[in-house]
């Protein structure tokens, strides 16, 4: 086994958001040394890690040659280039998840193709090229209205995702690549992270339910565990080691899916990193899933991913007219709370539905739990200055 404690090894993270800074608490814990490459000068994770560089994502160089320092590579947001992935590859250097899984989740079009031939289920659709493509897949009724656009590339956090009901929908979408897909009605919208590390060892987090924010078709709420029939949690789970199967990733990878009014289960969508569904792991699992990440990179023996106690995430987004420095209005009184823990990402500009932090509630009643983070979210606001 490699030596990756207080030594040597280098393990680099392509990306220096929150995601790579919750990473670090356990690269932290493990005293293992981290490089960071970012385009912002004042990221998340700069405070936290052993090396930190300034550098574009997605030019090639700058990845390769920042790959080439490191010992393990992996990643904590998809937009990185994967041409520069592949050549790190051809040369031995170890890139988790591959740059085939990524390469097939960046595009949402070749996503959707993959899982109709690896037989997952998931909502229909169409690929357009472009406006033009997709206004003339409505003319000749390719595309019955309404239906979920959706940018391919550099969607993220309902950014990149429009429902469109009318011509004046469809005039303001950008005019790039995208994929229309049948709107579907659902019962819940239900996510379960799997876990893999290259020896092959699986493991499977609880199913979580996820409540939505009408208008940013953002995650307001995150459920641990999902108030749904055992049935439903085994096909959930069932659906999602097969897509982890067909992707043969490495790390986490965290699938979004619906469970419609006849209780089919259909696959949304699939991160390769940590997630927001997630993040109530941190409080409430035995091992959370940023270590976990870090456990199957390495090939480590991967931790136990039940849950301790029920919980909750609510997202702390920066409040609807509010840009500029960030202030935590009342964080004081949901500190006051049994079982609530904030986690401030570190961002210090604020701006509408930007993502600022989290909250985790915990208790054993998830009932309870719920009722505690209506009062959190109701109370604290992510304003400015």
């Amino acid at each position: 086994m490699a030596n990756f404690f207080s030594s040597d090894f280098k393990l680099g993270i392509l990306g220096g958001g929150q995601l790579g800074k919750m990473m670090l608490y356990d690269t932290r814990k493990y005293d293992i040394q981290t490089h960071i490459l970012d385009p912002n000068p004042e990221a998340p994770c700069k405070i936290a890690c052993d090396h930190f560089q300034q550098g574009n994502l997605m030019d090639y160089q700058t990845v390769y040659d920042f790959g080439k320092k490191v010992d393990v590579l992996t990643f904590e947001i998809e937009t990185v280039n994967v041409q520069a992935l592949k050549q790190l590859e051809k040369e031995g250097k170890k890139v988790y998840p591959s740059s085939k899984t990524l390469e097939t989740i960046q595009n949402k079009g070749v996503q959707k193709l993959f899982y109709e031939e690896n037989g997952i289920p998931t909502a229909k659709f169409r690929r357009f090229s472009n406006k033009a493509h997709l206004t003339e897949g409505i003319t000749d009724n390719k595309v019955k209205l309404p239906f979920v656009w959706k940018s391919t590339q550099g969607g993220y956090d309902g950014k990149g995702v429009s429902v469109v009901r009318s011509g004046a929908d469809l005039v303001k979408l950008p005019d790039v690549e995208c994929i229309a897909e049948k709107m579907i009605n659902f019962k819940n919208e239900l996510a379960v992270i799997v876990v893999r590390n290259p020896s092959g060892e699986i493991k499977t987090y609880p199913v979580v339910e996820m409540e939505f924010h009408p208008e940013a078709n953002q995650v307001e709420y995150v459920i641990c565990p999902a108030r749904i029939d055992d049935e439903i949690k085994q096909k959930a789970i069932k659906v999602a080691k097969k897509v982890s199967k067909a992707f043969e990733h490495v790390g986490i990878l965290a699938v979004e899916m619906f469970q419609t009014p006849e209780d089919t289960i259909l696959v949304n969508e699939v991160a390769p990193r940590p997630h927001n569904s997630g993040h109530y792991s941190i409080e409430a699992s035995y091992t959370n899933q940023f270590e976990q990440h870090i456990r199957a990179v390495l090939d480590l023996p991967l931790g136990a991913t039940e849950s301790k106690v029920s919980g909750i995430m609510v997202n702390l987004v920066g409040a609807e007219g509010y840009t500029g420095d960030v202030v935590y209005k009342n964080i004081e009184d949901i500190m006051k709370l049994k079982g609530v823990t904030p986690h401030i990402y570190g961002k210090k500009q604020t701006r509408p539905f930007r993502k600022m932090g989290h909250v985790t509630i915990i208790h054993e009643d998830i009932n309870e739990a719920r009722k505690i983070a209506e009062k959190v979210k109701n109370t604290i606001q992510v304003i400015s200055k």
